[in-house]
Parts: C-alpha cells; structure tokens; sequence
C-alpha cells in the first residue's frame, strides 16, 4: 500500500525535492543570502513535508482499504463517505460504472428470465404435434416402419425432455418437492416409455428391489432415472441385459444400473459429468451430446443425491445413485 501511494505521487514528490535542490544550489551560489539559513528553511520544508505525506497516506490508505474490502458488492450506498475532493472524485468515477452494472444486470436478468419464458413455452406446443404424431405411427400397419418412426420420435422426445429441464435447473429449487417415494412405479414406467427403443436393440431389463422407497423429489429423480437408463441402452450390446438394484449400504439407500455396454476408459471417468464432455476414445459418435449426465449430476447435487461410477473399457458400467439419510432430507425439505 505504502508503495502504491508512493509510486502514484512520484511527480510531485521529485517537483518538490527539485524546487529544494535548486533552493539550496541558489543559496550556496548567491553570496548574499546565508546558506545556513536556506539549509534551515529546507530542512523544516523536508519535515512538514514527511508529515503532510504521513497524514495523507492513513486518511488515503483507509478510504482505498474500504474500496479494497467491498470486493464485489455493487450496494454504491456502501461506499465510504469520502473526506476530499480527490475521493470525492474517485468515489464519483465509481458510482456511475457501477449504477450502468446494476441495469446491465437487471436487463440481462429480464432477457434471460424471457428466453427461458420463450423455450419452455415452445417445448410445451412442440409436444401437442409429438401426441399427434404418436397416434398418427400407432395406426402404422407395416411393423418395420412403425418400430423405426417410434424409435425417431422417442429420439425426439428425450432431447425435447433433456432440453426442458435443462432450462428449468437455474430455478430448480422453487420445484422441490420431497417425499417417500415407491420405486417401482417409477421405474416401470421410465422403463416403458423405453421400451421400443430396447426392443429394438432386444435389450432386456432385469429389476430387483430390496429397497423399495426412497426419500427425494418425484419429477426430478424420474428425470436422473431416464438419463442413466438412456445411456445404458444406448452404450449396451445387442441382445445384452440391463440390471437394476436397489440395496441399502451403510444405512444409505443406494439404486444401480448395471449395463454390458461398451464401458468407460479411466481417463474419462473423472470427466463424464463435464458439461459436453462424450468420450476421448469414441469422439466420432454424433449422437452423444455430452448432456444427459451433466444435468443429471446437477439435479442429483440439488438432491444431495451422489451419483458414484464404476467402469472399465468392455466391460459395461455401473451407475450408482445414493441417497441422502434422514437429516439431509430434513434440510432439503426445508427448501
């Protein structure tokens, strides 16, 4: 801080230690003046001098420091009162910046608060034609065709869904709604609405409950489920086995997903819940959008759910969602 005051009045400091110089160069050069009294007259300059730069340096330091400790608080109301013109001035240079912040935020909040708006409105009509044409392929005779136009449409519907509650974690917390949940149904119809696709692909699921309810959010931990269960169909083998668990653990519910798929290298594992992250070793497939587990991870942290990976390449994957004991439900609930 000493430096800093120091270095930002350089100038002025080296115009008075010349005007001094040249008072005693006079001095000693004009026999007419005594020089011991222009040394006298430097040396009482030089100490009012080191005490003004005193004084100014605590009252300066102290109104910057209080500048310093705010970080980024935009509250301009906060500001200390300044005590000269020159804080004054700083405090003036301030203000407005910061008041044009305000309403930049305050603008962008609103557009941001409208796109959202706008989506969600969007999503919601996209899905009365998605009904429409669901009847529309259910009259389809042909079987081939109708099993292909289901599995485009499912393709459809899960991005619209990934994309709807996409724009609805920001606010997810003003969703909540904790409660005791009976797995089984939950999972069957996740599983049903999959159905065609694992038909497709003649994937079988296999569902062994021990631990029949769990406490969390209906909507959001049905959205987690899909995501997971999405993966596993998509990464598993053809006429391969999907296994879903629950079990207690350490007096923890826990529900897995075990898929025979394709697997995850060690290299990714610390990076799949990364936001677009697909895979190093697959970067040509297309049809992963590196989503799906990012907003799964998000709405399980707002859950307090943690979601635990076991996996090697080859050798399929293990999604495991553990749920929070009773007094973190007691805080989530307390939302």
């Amino acid at each position: 801080m000493i430096g800093s005051f120091l270095r930002e009045r350089a100038s002025w400091i080296i115009l008075f230690l010349f005007v001094q110089l040249l008072a005693l160069i006079i001095g000693y050069l004009d026999t007419t003046i005594r020089f011991s009294s222009i040394v006298y007259f430097v040396f009482l300059s030089l100490v009012i001098f080191l005490v003004f730069l005193i004084v100014r340096y605590h009252q300066e330091s102290r109104f910057f420091q209080e500048l310093k400790q705010r970080d980024y608080n935009l509250d301009v109301t906060s500001l200390p009162e300044p005590s000269t013109p020159f804080e004054r001035l700083v405090v003036d240079s301030i203000i407005e910046p910061i008041e044009q912040l305000k309403k930049d935020a305050s603008t962008n909040q609103q557009l941001l608060e409208q796109e959202k708006d706008d989506l969600l409105s969007w999503i919601h009509e996209v899905k009365t034609p998605m009904t429409t044409m669901h009847l529309i392929i259910d009259r389809i005779e042909d079987q081939q065709l109708k099993q292909q136009l289901k599995n485009e449409w499912l393709r459809i519907h899960l991005l619209l869904d990934q994309q709807l509650h996409h724009k609805r974690i920001p606010f997810i917390e003003n969703d909540l709604y904790m409660e005791e949940i009976v797995l089984e149904p939950l999972l069957f119809s996740e599983i049903n609405a999959l159905r065609s696709w694992c038909m497709q692909k003649r994937i079988g699921m296999d569902v062994d409950l021990t631990v029949t309810t769990v406490l969390s959010d209906a909507k959001w931990l049905s959205f987690i489920i899909r995501q997971l269960l999405t993966n596993a169909i998509k990464y598993s083998d053809v006429s391969s086995e999907i296994i879903v668990k629950s079990r207690e653990e350490n007096g923890q519910s826990q529900l897995q997903i075990f898929d025979n798929g394709r697997g995850i290298e060690a290299k990714d594992l610390p990076r799949i819940f990364d936001k677009g992250f697909t895979s190093t070793t697959q970067h040509q497939d297309n049809a992963a959008t590196g989503m799906g587990l990012y907003l799964s991870k998000l709405a399980a942290d707002m859950l307090k759910i943690d979601i635990l990976v076991d996996s090697e390449p080859g050798g399929g994957s293990v999604f495991t969602l553990a749920f929070p004991d009773p007094d973190e439900f007691v805080k989530i609930r307390g939302m």
